[in-house]
C-alpha cells in the first residue's frame, strides 16, 4: 500500500522504464509504502518449480526463507533500484531516507528484496555493479542499522 500521494511516470534512471514519484514533499522517516494484501508466502524452491502456478515475472519480495508473490503488479512495483536509494526497505516497509522534495523518484536497494545470492539479471545502470540478493542476516542488520540512524536523525530534528 502506497501511503503518500504519488504518480507513475517515466523513470529518471536509464533503462528503468516507469518509476514512482512523490506528488508532495515528504519528511525523512515517513513511511512511503507498507505491506498489504499478503495472502501467502512461498519458498524459493517452490517459486522456481515450473510445475506450480507462480510466475517469476511477478512482483516478488523476499523475507528470510520465504517470499511473497504478487502477480497483479501493484503501483509499488514501479519503485526502482538504486544503490544510493531515496527509500529504505525494512521488513516490507519503505521509509523516506531523507527529506524528499515533490517530484522525487522513490527508489530502494533491491538487494534487500532478492533471495540470498540471487542475481537480478541486470546491472545497476548508474554504477554498472550487479544487483545480488543479500543474506537475510545481512539485509536485516543493514536495514535495521539504517533505520536506527534515520530514527535518531528524526528524533534530533524534533528536539531542536
Amino acid at each position: 500500500m502506497i501511503c503518500v500521494p504519488y504518480f507513475v511516470e517515466t523513470s529518471l534512471i536509464p533503462n528503468a522504464g516507469k518509476g514512482l514519484f512523490l506528488k508532495e514533499a515528504i519528511p525523512a522517516g515517513k513511511i512511503l509504502i507498507a505491506p498489504s494484501k499478503i495472502q501467502t508466502t512461498v519458498t524459493l524452491q517452490n517459486l522456481l518449480d515450473e510445475s506450480n502456478d507462480h510466475h517469476l515475472d511477478s512482483s516478488i519480495r523476499w523475507f528470510e526463507d520465504h517470499c511473497t508473490v504478487s502477480p497483479d503488479w501493484p503501483d509499488e512495483c514501479y519503485v526502482n533500484h538504486a544503490f544510493d536509494a531515496t527509500g529504505l526497505w525494512h521488513l516490507g516497509f519503505i521509509f523516506a531516507l531523507t527529506d524528499l522534495p515533490a517530484g522525487a523518484e522513490v527508489t530502494v536497494d533491491y538487494r534487500h528484496l532478492l533471495a540470498p545470492g540471487v542475481d537480478i539479471g541486470f546491472a545497476d545502470s548508474m554504477t554498472g555493479q550487479r544487483i545480488i540478493g543479500l543474506s537475510w542476516p545481512d539485509s536485516l542488520r543493514i536495514s535495521t542499522s539504517q533505520l536506527n540512524g534515520l530514527l535518531n536523525q528524526v528524533e534530533q530534528l524534533e528536539l531542536n
